[in-house]
C-alpha cells in the first residue's frame, strides 16, 4: 500500500523536471515530509484546454500541468467527502473493474511526484518504518487517478479535486519490506499515461522492473509514525535499531 510519502520539492522545480506549466496559483504546500491522507498535494496532468465557456477544445494540443489536489478519491457521484478517507489506494488488479475507478482510470490519469513513500516492516510486534528513494535525487511518479466532486447539498460549493495512488505487488527487494507498493512509472511513460485521449492503459499497469531494481531501502526513524512529525530529519538513514520515538502510535491508515 501507499499511506505516507514524501515530497520536499517546489512547484518551479518540479515544473521543469516534468516539462509542465505551473498552475498550482500558489496553493501548494510546503515541502512535505511526512504528506498523508486528506492532504492537498503536488499532482501533474495533461488536459485539452478549454473556451470560455468551459468546452474542452479536443483538436487543441493537451497542455501537462501541475495542479493541486487532495489526497483520497472521491468520485463525483459521491453522497459524503468523507468516502475519499477509504479511497487514497486503488489496486492496479482491479482499477479497471471497480465503478469507483474505471472512469477515472479510462480518462483521468495523473502521476504524484514523491521523493520517496515510506513502509513498515512487521517483525512481531514490532514495526521498522523504511522510506523508499531514488538514489539519483530523481523524483518518483506514483501513477495516480483522480475525479472531481461537488457537495450535492450545496451546489454552489466550489469544486473539490481528489486522486487515488495505485497500488501493486512489491517487486524485488521491495518485498522483504511490504507486500505491496505503488506504481511507479517510468519517465519514458510519462506521455502514455498523462494522454487525455487514451483509454486502455493496461500495458502500463505493471512497474518498470529496471527503475525499481535502482531503489534504496533506508531504514529511518520511527518518528515519521507520528503524522504530526514533520522535518529532512525523517527521510535521514538510522540504524535499524534505534527507537527514537518509541511511544508514538502508528498513524492508522485504511487498508489499500
Amino acid at each position: 500500500m501507499c499511506g505516507r510519502y514524501a515530497a520536499k520539492k517546489n512547484p518551479a522545480d518540479l515544473a521543469q523536471e516534468f516539462d509542465a506549466v505551473d498552475e498550482t496559483d500558489g496553493k501548494a504546500r510546503e515541502a512535505d515530509y511526512n504528506v498523508a491522507p486528506t492532504k492537498n498535494v503536488v499532482t501533474v496532468v495533461q488536459r485539452h484546454p478549454r473556451d470560455a465557456e468551459g468546452q474542452v477544445l479536443e483538436d487543441e494540443p493537451a497542455v501537462r500541468s501541475l495542479r493541486v489536489m487532495r489526497w483520497g478519491l472521491v468520485p463525483f457521484w459521491a453522497k459524503d467527502v468523507s468516502v475519499g478517507n477509504r479511497m487514497i489506494n486503488t489496486r492496479a488488479e482491479t482499477a479497471a473493474e471497480k465503478p469507483a475507478f474505471k472512469k477515472s482510470l479510462a480518462r483521468r490519469r495523473c502521476l504524484v511526484p514523491a521523493d520517496g513513500w515510506y513502509e513498515w516492516r512487521r517483525t512481531g510486534k514490532q514495526k521498522e518504518p523504511f522510506f523508499m528513494t531514488r538514489p539519483d535525487g530523481h523524483s518518483l511518479s506514483f501513477a495516480g487517478i483522480w475525479d472531481t466532486w461537488r457537495d450535492p447539498k450545496d451546489p454552489d460549493a466550489p469544486q473539490l479535486i481528489t486522486f487515488s495512488i495505485i497500488t501493486t505487488d512489491a517487486a524485488g527487494r521491495l518485498t522483504e519490506v511490504h507486500d505491496r507498493m505503488p506504481l511507479v512509472i517510468h519517465e519514458r511513460n510519462w506521455a502514455d499515461w498523462l494522454d487525455p485521449d487514451r483509454t486502455e492503459v493496461e500495458e502500463l499497469l505493471a512497474p518498470p522492473m529496471d527503475l525499481m531494481e535502482t531503489i534504496e531501502l533506508r531504514p529511518v526513524s520511527d518518528r515519521v509514525n507520528n503524522v504530526r512529525n514533520n522535518g529532512p530529519e525523517l527521510i535521514e538513514r538510522v540504524d535499524p535499531a534505534t527507537d527514537l520515538d518509541a511511544t508514538e502510535a502508528l498513524f492508522d491508515l485504511p487498508k489499500p
